[in-house]
């Protein structure tokens, strides 16, 4: 016969299940924490940090390239300013570039 009385292998039979049961909720309560917080993610629009580094990348390049171009329209800009100052210093009465012109 038994040295241990059948109560406490019962107690210890409900015990193990219950633990089991208690897991099996605490798995489940996870799943569902994740699914929210996912949820909740999606609904304010967040992005992940590959993506926003990726535009980051991209304004940058824009920037450079807004740079360059604003360089390059302010070096237009000053030899057409040149070039006008070289129409207007034509003498009055001498037209089409002739012998009257400043170089």
């Amino acid at each position: 016969m038994s040295t241990r009385p059948q109560f406490f292998d019962d107690l210890a039979g409900v015990a193990g299940g219950a633990i089991s049961a208690l897991s099996g909720l605490r798995e489940e309560a996870e799943a569902m924490v994740r699914a929210r917080v996912d949820e909740a993610i999606r609904r304010l629009e967040l992005v992940r940090r590959e993506e926003m580094e990726a535009a980051l990348a991209l304004a940058a390049a824009a920037r450079e390239g807004q740079e360059a171009a604003e360089a390059r329209l302010a070096s237009v800009e000053a030899r057409l300013a040149a070039l006008e100052g070289r129409v207007g210093a034509i003498e009055p009465g001498h037209e089409g570039g002739g012998p009257g012109m400043v170089v």
